[in-house]
């Protein structure tokens, strides 16, 4: 079996790999907070904050983005789920070796792009290209890709 460099690092890490969207969303269903994020060392950054890439200034936590559906989320789990790790799924070619992973945390504020920022954070699982792949697939279909909120206007 040839181990791909997202299970090595895993392995080195002892948190599980999840290999199918499935995987994802029954733990998203059973545990909560949960949040994704993209980086090189999901230990490594336990302890951690943020920068703001563009002041420059130091934030009170990690950021990430919410794997948990807000209140108001009618839709398929699946569908959220897709859509998160979508989200900023960019952020996996912006650096040598990252990683997309579930954590959870406190929530200690709002970054700059309004996204949670954690603390006493707790790597779950990383998540393995196929994954992110089959996610890609879900926000395809059930999404009108790159479109923003829109008012509801009478």
């Amino acid at each position: 079996m040839v181990m791909t460099d997202v299970e090595d690092r895993a392995k080195h890490s002892d948190l599980p790999v999840y290999g199918r969207l499935r995987e994802v969303v029954c733990l998203v269903e059973s545990v909560e907070p949960l949040y994704v994020r993209y980086s090189e060392d999901p230990r490594g950054d336990v302890g951690g904050t943020s920068i703001d890439g563009e002041s420059g200034l130091p934030l009170p936590g990690l950021s990430a983005s919410p794997l948990t559906p807000e209140s108001w989320w009618t839709r398929p789990v699946e569908q959220w789920a897709a859509r998160q790790l979508m989200k900023y799924r960019h952020l996996e070619h912006e650096g040598d070796g990252r990683v997309a992973w579930i954590l959870t945390g406190s929530e200690v504020g709002r970054g700059p792009d309004a996204e949670p920022l954690l603390a006493d954070v707790i790597p779950v699982a990383v998540l393995a290209e196929s994954v992110l792949d089959e996610a890609d697939e879900l926000y395809s279909a059930a999404f009108d890709r790159g479109q923003r909120v829109a008012d509801s206007r009478q």
